[in-house]
Parts: C-alpha cells; structure tokens; sequence
C-alpha cells in the first residue's frame, strides 16, 4: 500500500522540533508514546505515526504501540480534525470494527484510495452501507465496488445498487463472475425502462429497503398473521429453495458467487446460463463441490465444460470419472479425460448404457491400449 509521506513542515512549530534531527531522544521516545505539550491531537498522531516507522527501534515499538491503545480524549479530538492520510490509515486498520470511529474516518477528506478499498473489504453491513452511499468516489475508485460486492457481510441489496451504478457507468470489475452480474443487471434495467412504476411498485421498494435497514432481532418472530389469523413463514425464515426462488437474476448470480455450497448446488442448475455459470466459477467452489455437481445430470452443458477446463478441479479424480460418466458433458472434455482412468473404471463404462456410444467407442480403445502395453 503506498500512501503520501506525512511533510512535518506541514505540521505545527513544536511537532516539527521533534521530528527534528536534532531532538533529544528522550523527547523523540516521549513523543512516540503521545506526549507532546501543546501540540494539537492532529500533529500529535501524525507525530506518532512518522515515528512508528522511525530506525530507532525502542521509539518504534514504543510508538506503534501507542498507537494501537490511544486514549479515548485524544481519539475523539483527532478524529474532530482534518487528518492526514497516512494517519487516517493507521487509525483505520485498527477502528476499522468500531463503527463510529469507522464512519469519522469515511468522512475525512483526505482519505486514500487504499485505506477506502481496506474498509471495504473488512466492513460488516453498516460500515458498507456508509461506503456505498459516497458513489462519486466509488466511481473514481472502481476497486472499493470490487471489495464490497465480494464481502459477504455486505447486504445484497447494496451490492445490487453497486453493481447497477458499475454497469450504468460502463464500469470494469475485477469479479469473478462480473460478466454475468453485468449481463442480469443490464436486462433488469432494459425491464425497468420498458415499464412504468406502478403505485405499488414504489410503495413495495420502499418497504423492502425500511426492511432492510431494520435487520433481524434473534428474538424475532418467524410468522406473520393475516387478516383472517392464518400465519405465514416471513421471507427471511423460508427455506432455502423459495428464498431463491424470490432473487432476481442479478442477486442470484451474487449469490452464487459468494453464497455456501448448498445455493451453489442449486444456482448451478438455474435454467438462466448466466447464474449457472456464476455459481461454477465461484472463486468459493472446492473440488467436492465440483465432484457432486459433475455427477449431476440437471446441470447444464455449460457448467460441464468449466469444471472440465479448471485443472484444479479435474486433478480430483472424481471429477475426472462423473465427467466421462455424465452423458451431458461434451464429447471433446470427455474424451480427454478417458486415458487418465483407472482399468476398473474403464471396464465399468465400456459396458455401461448411460455413456454416448462415442465414449464407450474410446473407452474401449484405451482398454485395448492397456492391454497391448501389459
């Protein structure tokens, strides 16, 4: 991470004098432990932030530890201030969990680039929602869309609005499954021009975000009643399957992406491409995962032919034999992945009725081949 030098010329007359080459080292060490009569909380961090990268190693340690355990009146009275960057990263990576001292921090001026992206990527869901609202600066730093969207702590709802301000923006992400996202995103907003917000529609969008905003209490009833006193499983505590089912395209491809082995298995049969192919190219899929899906007849060809092109997956050699197994996978990747099984396994697909005769045509060959070299 490289951020701008503090300038001690920018500092006050008596932080300048400490960072001076000529100042005692007992003061130097006083310094790196935040003693500085007289000098302002902003120039005494900025102090100790110089002098936690100094050569002397004891004013050093004295001062990164400091700096890890401020008092909470020098805090308050630094974060009150116009802070230079350098020092609003090193409060960052230690506040980064504390969500009034985070959002001080996300209102600084001069914040840089690398300390927004390192926010991002370790924010839970409040500290995101504050990030995502500055969109003029998610614009000039397209990496901090990047870490919120893959943070799963990150509401989906605000990775959504990210993901259309990207693609509204003509917007390249470094995501995994960015294509896709950016393909669901662009036909909902080919939906949403084509048709005419209802009453409802907007009484039903402000709703969903109040829900959003008031979160899940664990004390919190799974159940609504209606009118005529008959309950009903609110969205949030249906099973999986229906939650899914009520996603649109762009926060199933989400899903898929950053979502657990179970959304994956059913994303991965989804009959829209897009979000079968987010699912299989998760940066999250291990190769059990690929194995169980590879067996599966209900996946597309599509997601067949990944697993068969991703080496990490087909050194398992599960995955290897369901691909040859698996009458959907193409016969160009199968075929490949016939010399690599075992005698055994040969001898059960070359009698088996459920391979493409092409395959059972290769099958056999390599037994013949094996045989000859015995």
């Amino acid at each position: 991470m490289t951020l701008e030098p503090i300038d001690p010329s920018r500092l006050s007359a008596a932080a300048q004098r400490v960072l001076s080459a000529e100042a005692p080292g007992p003061v130097r060490l006083m310094a790196a432990r935040g003693v500085i009569p007289g000098v302002r909380p902003a120039d005494l961090l900025a102090v100790m932030v110089v002098l936690a990268g100094s050569d002397d190693a004891g004013v050093s340690a004295a001062a990164n530890a400091a700096l890890e355990r401020l008092p909470p009146p020098l805090l308050a009275g630094a974060l009150g201030s116009d802070l230079e960057p350098a020092v609003i990263d090193r409060l960052a990576a230690v506040h980064a969990s504390d969500p009034d001292h985070a959002a001080a921090l996300l209102r600084m001026p001069r914040i840089a680039d690398d300390t927004l992206v390192a926010l991002a990527e370790q924010a839970d869901e409040r500290l995101g929602e504050l990030i995502a609202t500055n969109e003029d600066r998610l614009l000039r730093s397209p990496r901090v869309i990047e870490k919120l969207y893959m943070n799963r702590r990150v509401r989906m709802s605000t990775a959504d609005r990210l993901l259309e301000l990207a693609v509204r923006n003509d917007l390249e992400l470094d995501i995994p499954t960015y294509r896709e996202a950016a393909a669901a995103i662009r036909d909902e907003l080919i939906v949403e021009q084509s048709e005419e917000p209802t009453f409802d529609d907007v009484l039903f969008a402000e709703t969903t975000v109040l829900a959003d905003a008031l979160g899940s209490h664990p004390d919190e009833d799974t159940h609504d009643e209606d009118e005529d006193g008959n309950e009903h499983v609110r969205d949030k505590f249906l099973p999986l399957h229906a939650r899914l089912a009520q996603m649109t395209v762009s926060q199933k491809v989400r899903a898929a992406t950053l979502g657990t082995a179970a959304e994956r298995y059913l994303l991965v049969r989804d009959p829209n491409r897009l979000i079968a192919a987010a699912a299989v190219k998760s940066p999250l899929m291990r190769p059990d995962e690929a194995a169980r899906i590879s067996a599966s007849r209900a996946v597309p060809e599509e997601v067949l032919r990944t697993i068969a092109m991703n080496r990490e997956f087909t050194r398992d050699y599960q995955v290897k034999l369901n691909l040859v197994s698996n009458p959907r996978t193409p016969l160009t990747f199968a075929s490949r992945l016939v010399p690599l099984l075992r005698e055994n396994d040969l001898r059960s697909l070359s009698k088996s009725k459920n391979v493409p005769g092409a395959i059972q045509t290769a099958v056999r060959q390599q037994l013949e081949r094996k045989q000859k070299r015995g």
